[in-house]
Parts: structure tokens; sequence; C-alpha cells
């Protein structure tokens, strides 16, 4: 397995990330909010504010109403499981979002990001129609800021950290690293693995990223033409 340390692709079209920054500043806040809770309350959460397939297609109502059903294909995306949940989230968003916000500006990527999270959600229910369990997690919105990543920035350089003889961080082309990572998604999903891992939510969300990807270096060459 490999872990991706940073890549090598400064922005040029904004001053900084604010949104990323934002992004990463509030799921973060959420989380630390759920873990000041006791289990009870951090349960009451999650059921409130995950996305339950059940509960979105009204065959069962919901059973904690903080938000509207069609809410929750949204505010899922900002809480997590455990540490290690939240974490490799936040890595990959840190790494890859500052580059799509820098090609689609501020406000765009905020949308995107958003837009990513409730479509990776609509196709985890399409392969989980009758599942009661809730969906959270940050994991499809960042696999669509991957996929955008991979297509409008696929020769950046990402540096990972991979075992050959030690454990040695190496530079491989943004293309390789997202394209085994997508081949690892498809393998599982395919495979009907048992894990409680998402695996049609990231691929959805990378499939997003994938098309916006392609939109916008047809429509904004320019703020990519660097790739």
């Amino acid at each position: 397995m490999f872990l991706p340390l940073h890549d090598r692709n400064p922005i040029v079209n904004i001053r900084a990330p604010y949104v990323n920054y934002g992004l990463i500043a509030v799921t973060v806040l959420v989380f630390l909010y759920q873990q000041s809770l006791a289990p009870q309350a951090f349960d009451h959460v999650v059921l409130g504010f995950g996305m339950i397939p059940i509960v979105v297609r009204d065959l069962f109502p919901e059973p904690i109403a903080f938000v509207p059903d069609e809410v929750t294909l949204v505010t899922y995306a900002f809480l997590h499981a455990d540490w290690m949940h939240l974490l490799s989230n936040m890595l990959f968003l840190w790494i890859f979002g500052d580059n799509i916000e820098d090609a689609l500006g501020h406000w765009a990527y905020a949308l995107f990001y958003l837009g990513c999270a409730a479509l990776a959600a609509l196709a985890y229910l399409m392969f989980n129609f009758d599942s009661n369990a809730p969906l959270i997690g940050a994991s499809g919105a960042v696999a669509g800021v991957m996929g955008a990543y991979a297509v409008l920035f696929p020769w950046a350089r990402v540096f990972v950290l991979a075992r050959v003889v030690l454990f040695l961080p190496i530079p491989v082309p943004a293309i390789v690293m997202l394209g085994l990572w997508l081949a690892i998604q498809l393998f599982y999903a395919l495979a009907g693995s048992d894990e409680m891992i998402a695996w049609w939510a990231h691929i959805g969300g990378m499939a997003v990223g994938v098309a916006v990807g392609l939109l916008v270096r047809r429509m904004l060459p320019h703020r990519v033409a660097r790739s």
C-alpha cells in the first residue's frame, strides 16, 4: 500500500486555497465535537446527520430528524467514525484540494466539493438500496477532488510513502497514483468486500470529479495550462 505525502504542483491563479482550508477546518471541528460527546449522543449525531439509504428512499422514518433527509446527502461528509478515518481523508484533501480550488476558483470549488459529496452518496445508495447503516465520511467528496486532479494535472509529481525495501518517499505521476487508488476501489467493490467501507461512494465521487475535470479542461484551459 502507499500513502501520499505531498505534491509538487504550486497554485498560480489564487492567493491561497481558503475554501480548502475552511473545509478541512470545519470537518476537523465537527469531529472534535463528535469526540466530546457521550457514546449515545455520538450515535445520535451519526443517525441524524449521516445518510441512511432506506431513510432517503422514504422506506423508513428518520430515526432522529435533525435535518431533512435530502440534506444528509451533504452533511454525512462532515462526520467521521474515528481519527484514522478523519486524518486519511483530510490528508488527501490537503494534498489535492488546493490545486482544484486554484483551477475552479473559490466559490466554484465549494460547490464542486459539496456536489461530489451528494453524488457520491447517491452512487452509494444505488448499490445499497436497502441498507439501514448510516454513511459518513468525506471520502466520496475527496475522491471527486482526486478525480479532477487526475484529469487536470495527470503528470504532476506526487510523493508517496511506499515500501520497496524500506519505506521511502517516491515521486510518481498523479495519474499513476490515483489510477492505482481507483483500481483498488473497483477491485473491492466488484469483489463484494465485507469491510465497512463505502467503495461505491469512492468510485462515484471520482467519476464526478473526472467528468468535471474534463469539462474544466475544455472550457477553462488557461487555468490548467501547466498540466
